[in-house]
Formats: C-alpha cells, structure tokens, sequence
C-alpha cells in the first residue's frame, strides 16, 4: 500500500489558522465557544484549534470530547464530558479530522439534539466528499475528491509532525 503525503505540518496549521479565524468571524458577538473534539484526532484537532483562537480572539474557548465507537455509532450513546447546562444556549463546534461518510457526524450531534443549543456548526479537516448521510461541515480545512477505494489517514501522533496521508 502506498502513502502520497497530502498535508504536511506547516499545511496543517495553515489550514487549521485560516479556519480559526473563519470561526471566530462567524462567533464575534458569541462570549463562550463550546469546541467538542471526536475522540481521537478530532480531539488533537480541537486542541490545535482552541489555542489558535485563545490567540486570536476574546472568545472564552472551553475544549470537550465525545467519545463514541467509530465503527458501530448506534451500539452505544455518545458520551461527552459535559453536563446539558454547560452547552445549553451555547454556540457549539463539533470538530473531526475526517469526514467520510458522515456516519461518526451524524452520531455525535446527538447530544446536542436534547436540549437547546444556540448554533451548531462542525469543521473537519479533510472533507472527502463521499457522504452518505445528510451532513456536510460548515469549516473545511482541505476538500478533496478521492475514490470510494482511497482511504485518508491523518497521523497527529507527533506534535509538531502531524501529517495527512491519501493511501
């Protein structure tokens, strides 16, 4: 199997710095931003993010996590260390390295369904194109045509390293 190097770090955190103010345009008037990484890479995304935006905004920035089976999303709940209060009436961002199907979005906004939210928006970093469910994302670091047989593999294992791999 071979690997073609997508993304590089510096284009990574090009990416990742022109989303953040995209964000942040979007959420001027908002005081408090709920940023809810995907366990995993999306987590690393929302981190990298949420220092961004702590830089370049007044915005209080609060960083959760959902975690969920990626696989089989409809086995068990999503879980999410926050309690409804905190997200009640809030603008919150779910946030995911990936989108592929749609399958883990779709799953993952379900907390948020519960109870009102003031705005909910997500932003991948590659967005492949190839949904099979209703979600699209509304911030999009890279979109990128690709075939049903090519697979994306983002590798946040080294800070400082992190790559996106078409393989």
């Amino acid at each position: 199997m071979t690997k073609s190097k997508i993304l590089d770090t510096n284009q990574i955190s090009q990416k990742l710095n022109r989303m953040a103010y995209e964000v942040y345009e979007k959420n001027y008037s908002e005081k408090e931003l709920l940023l809810v990484g995907i366990e995993g890479n999306g987590y690393k995304v929302a981190e990298r993010l949420a220092e961004i935006l702590k830089k370049i905004s007044p915005l209080k920035i609060k960083l959760s996590r959902i975690i969920m089976d990626k696989e089989s999303p409809w086995l068990n709940e999503p879980k999410i260390d926050l309690a409804d209060k905190d997200f009640l009436n809030k603008s919150v961002l779910i946030i995911d390295d990936v989108l592929n199907s749609g399958k883990t979005l779709m799953y993952a906004v379900k907390p948020f369904l519960r109870d009102p939210v003031k705005r909910l928006n997500v932003l991948v970093l590659v967005d492949r194109s190839h949904t099979r469910y209703p979600v699209k994302a509304d911030f999009v670091g890279l979109s990128l045509s690709t075939t049903m047989q090519d697979h994306i593999e983002a590798d946040f294992s080294k800070k400082g390293k992190e790559t996106v791999y078409l393989t």
